[in-house]
């Protein structure tokens, strides 16, 4: 038996979105229960050798591999989970003692396991068995997530085979023995989630979800007409663009177009983690044009966008908000617009699993672009990311200082300009934002606080306390010559 040592690295107790247990050798017998529930609700976090007041107690090494291979195992097999959702879990070595994890997103779908149906509450998960309560279930959930609406009409004809064999591909240099690598593409839309059963008319049939992944150009254009994605560049020319791609096309083969974008026009200096040569731009934009990718608001006519200036890149996409305003990257719960996209990009691998675009733009974004700024999400009707690229202050002040001040505008945002005017002294947000006349907080922390702070224009008076009650902004010592050089022109 291995002994209990008092280590609680995690800081929190269980909650509806985290779930600790205990597994010194095998997988609890309620594992799935609480797999099938995260599913079924909000998603969370299961954290295997854990006590329930977050004492890690081990796992036995030479027991950590067969539990990974099992939960990766039976999470594809749709008599323990139905329908399947496959999970790749994570080791990790805490205080000498091994613990796994996995994240478990929302799902578009309802699940079951050992034929039951389960939620997630307060005190930890719970079985319904009744009928409307389960009808419920589907039913919100089909109002959150519009790739599971079935095309009637939709057959393998109006889906391409070559990206079959692309998606087996990329699968296979994901994880060699992949389950779902070899599988014929008709078993590989079932397990993977783009077939299902219309609760309305109750025929069987594939999701825009497939539509969007396999179809062709011309069956995608005619079942969702908004769909678009602009890539622009403007580095010269800001109120137009300097270069522009525009993609339409199965979304196997958009992340293909989009990432080609970024990478003839963004810069991939070499970095070493550890040992190991590591490309900054794929580490921090491959997740972040995945996202645009797999959470995009299908159903909406605007396009979702993509584009890069001289200071920044800013990526739009239509969104169904599950909260309003910036997300904290420290305290945030990742939540799936498109589960079954999602987890079949991740299948791709695309990304590494939910949430981890958010981490790998904030935990490389210093070494990509050294003293730009941190990154700012702002969830709204269309999510939006900006990542600074440069800092500013530098590039800004010699021009300021130069015989070029015109080309100031060029590199800071209007908004930022018109927020580094209206700043006396020390000022509340709500000051600087009554004194724009903005209404909305997220838009106006988005658009023009957090890129001000991020360009290293304006300060924050409490650093390391961002959101006290009794915080204030100030310009830069940068942001003041900024200002000099505006009145000046």
């Amino acid at each position: 038996m291995m002994q209990k040592q008092v280590i609680r690295p995690f800081g929190v107790r269980e909650s509806p979105l985290l779930e600790f247990k205990e597994a010194a050798e095998a997988l609890p017998k309620n594992f799935f229960e609480t797999v099938c529930a995260f599913l079924n609700l909000d998603g969370g976090l299961i954290v295997l050798g854990v006590a329930n007041d977050g004492t890690v107690v081990g796992i036995v090494r030479d027991a950590v591999d067969r539990m990974k291979t099992e939960i990766a195992s039976l999470s594809n097999n749709p008599n323990k989970l139905d329908p399947p959702y496959l999970l790749f879990p994570h080791a990790e070595e805490i205080g000498g003692r091994w613990v796994i994890k996995v994240q478990v997103p929302a799902s578009s779908q309802v699940h079951r396991t050992d034929g039951n149906v389960y939620l997630r509450g307060e005190d930890g998960d719970y079985r319904i068995s009744d009928l409307n309560r389960i009808a419920g279930l589907v039913n919100r959930k089909l109002s959150f997530f519009t790739e599971q609406r079935v095309l009637p009409h939709l057959d393998m004809s109006d889906l391409r085979p070559d990206l079959f064999e692309k998606a087996r591909r990329l699968m296979w240099g994901r994880a060699p023995q992949h389950p779902w690598a070899d599988l014929a593409p008709e078993e590989l839309l079932k397990v993977a989630g783009f077939v299902r059963k219309d609760v309305f008319t109750g025929k069987t049939g594939y999701t825009l979800a497939a539509a969007l992944m396999f179809g062709t150009d011309e069956i995608i254009q005619s079942i969702a007409p908004g769909y678009k994605f602009d890539a622009l560049l403007r580095r010269r020319d800001t109120e137009r663009y300097d270069d522009r791609l525009t993609v339409r096309t199965n979304l196997i083969d958009a992340f293909d177009l989009l990432m080609g974008f970024i990478e003839k026009h963004l810069d991939d200096p070499f970095y070493m983690e550890g040992t190991t040569s590591v490309s900054l731009r794929a580490r921090i934009f491959r997740e972040l044009v995945a996202n645009i990718v797999a959470h995009r608001e299908y159903t909406s006519a605007a396009p979702a966008t993509m584009v890069i200036y001289r200071d920044r890149v800013e990526f739009k996409n239509p969104n169904i908000p599950h909260g309003r305003g910036p997300i904290d990257p420290a305290h945030f719960t990742p939540y799936p617009k498109n589960p079954t996209l999602c987890k079949f990009l991740i299948q791709l691998g695309r990304y590494e699993e939910l949430g981890s675009g958010v981490n790998n733009v904030t935990k490389y974004l210093p070494f990509y672009a050294p003293g730009a700024g941190s990154p700012s999400f702002i969830e709204d009707d269309m999510f939006m990311t900006v990542v600074p690229l440069a800092p500013v202050a530098s590039e800004v002040t010699g021009q300021v200082t130069g015989q070029v001040t015109g080309q100031v505008t060029g590199q800071v945002p209007v908004e930022v300009m018109k927020l580094l005017e209206a700043i006396v002294g020390e000022m509340t947000r709500t000051q600087i934002q009554a004194l724009l006349k903005l209404r909305g907080r997220a838009n106006f922390e988005g658009r023009y606080l957090k890129p001000a702070v991020g360009l290293g224009l304006v300060e924050m008076i409490l650093p390391g306390k961002p959101r006290s009650s009794k915080q204030r902004y100030r310009l830069s010592e940068a942001g003041k010559r900024v200002l000099e050089g505006m009145k000046k022109q």
